[in-house]
């Protein structure tokens, strides 16, 4: 995919037009239709923007990776202790056994809450 394609997906998921993305950007519609076909990239700064609004990393817009979190995301807290950040650094410390462990355990307590609330 391409950050034109991205973008476009990011804004439809949102419910938004072209105009009230360019209106937040302070741009013209003609040239958020130029980046989402693929006419014109943005630059550093307006693809700094578009991640901030999106919630997403400029990695993600530039299709280096699928992972969609942003900083802000990664540094939620997931309980008194723990951050997302803190629980990826975790399983990715972790060899493919323990890994494969931690998501049965993971799958096991997801379906135990689920039962609870039904």
């Amino acid at each position: 995919m391409k950050v034109g394609e991205i973008l476009t997906a990011l804004r439809k998921e949102r419910g938004l037009g072209q105009k009230e993305l360019a209106a937040y950007l302070n741009l013209s519609t003609g040239t958020i239709s130029n980046y989402e076909n693929g006419v014109h990239s943005p630059d550093l700064d307006t693809l700094c923007q578009l991640a901030d609004y999106f919630d997403v990393t400029t990695d993600y817009l530039l299709n280096r990776t699928t992972m969609r979190n942003s900083l802000n995301a990664m540094n939620r807290q997931l309980s008194e202790e723990y951050t997302l950040s803190d629980v990826m650094d975790t399983i990715l410390a972790c060899n493919a056994g323990s890994i494969d462990n931690i998501m049965e355990y993971a799958l096991f307590l997801k379906s135990k809450q689920k039962n609870r609330v039904n």
